[in-house]
């Protein structure tokens, strides 16, 4: 059975070497890395070049001209020629044996679709404070493969493995989203009877932004783009999507506390509750600070994003 490896990638030039050396590193025999390039400028394509000429037909350099990661995916997937798909992200590190367990817990399981746990690092006083926050179910909810190590059936699972056939029967990534693709992907197999299954033995490192106004972008445009997801597959609204849109509205409103100080109450409780998920974790001092504002600027920019996307639907 032979795996190809896909990876969307643009100016990864600080991650790719380290990305590379992962797969060479697989005792996965049959197996090909699909690197889809989004016109990097850095020496991304130079580094990737050194090793496409050591191992001819083995890591594979393709162009993304569309630059985004579904185009990406769907160029590696139709490129591929393994019998699995296993998607990977260049900001990412994974164990040694991270192909192994995916295949392992695919054939186990039979699940059209499986994925771990993502254990988020940051670098640096303010990559900390946004590491941890993307890990509490105070500032993302009840995203589990962010909080929770699990074995179980979910509705989704960070970057993916698939038998490839499965492209074919239920469709490839939504190339109108270039945010959220995998929530739409996923939700529409499922919608179509395909599983997707959790497993505690599949882990990675995801390297977060380290730049509080990069969180917010990113943050924003993955509630921007959440609600084209839930038109496209019909898909239910749940509390984790609305509460950052409720929070932002009330934000917006808080001039009426000038003629009803009762306004007040559901922010001092929000602060309190930022207070202390900010301060009950393990971080350096300064980071505990940092936490404070990055919770609030994480709902924010989400929930002013679901808006927006509703209003653009």
């Amino acid at each position: 059975m032979k795996i190809s490896v896909v990876c969307p990638i643009y100016n990864e030039e600080k991650y790719i070497e380290k990305l590379i050396q992962f797969f060479l590193q697989s005792k996965i025999i049959d197996k090909e890395l699909i690197l889809v390039d989004g016109g990097s400028t850095d020496k991304t394509l130079s580094i990737i070049n050194t090793f496409t000429a050591k191992y001819p037909g083995q890591i594979i350099l393709l162009h993304n001209k569309f630059k985004y990661a579904p185009h990406a995916m769907n160029i590696g997937i139709r490129a591929a020629t393994g019998d699995y798909i296993a998607r990977v992200d260049a900001h990412t590190l994974y164990p040694n044996d991270y192909l192994e367990k995916c295949l392992e817990n695919s054939l186990e399981t039979n699940a059209t679709n499986v994925g771990g746990y993502i254990h988020s690092k940051g670098e640096g006083m303010m990559g900390n404070a946004i590491a941890y926050a993307m890990s509490c179910k105070f500032g993302v909810g009840d995203s589990s493969f962010r909080t929770e190590i699990k074995d179980g059936y979910v509705d989704t699972v960070p970057f993916g493995f698939w038998k490839k056939s499965a492209f074919d029967t239920y469709g490839y990534f939504d190339e109108q989203l270039i945010r959220n693709q995998d929530d739409e992907l996923n939700a529409r197999f499922k919608s179509k009877g395909a599983t997707i299954f959790q497993s505690s033995k599949i882990t990675s490192e995801y390297y977060v932004r380290n730049s509080i106004t990069k969180m917010a972008s990113q943050y924003f445009q993955y509630g921007l783009y959440k609600p084209l997801v839930l038109k496209k597959v019909n898909a239910a609204l749940r509390l984790r999507h609305l509460i950052p849109a409720f929070f932002t509205l009330y934000i917006a409103g808080i001039w009426l506390s000038i003629c009803c100080p009762i306004y007040l109450l559901p922010l001092l409780f929000y602060i309190a509750l930022d207070f202390y998920f900010s301060f009950r974790n393990k971080l350096e001092f300064a980071s505990k600070w940092s936490t404070l504002i990055v919770f609030p600027m994480l709902h924010l920019s989400y929930g002013s994003g679901f808006i927006l996307g509703i209003l653009k639907k």
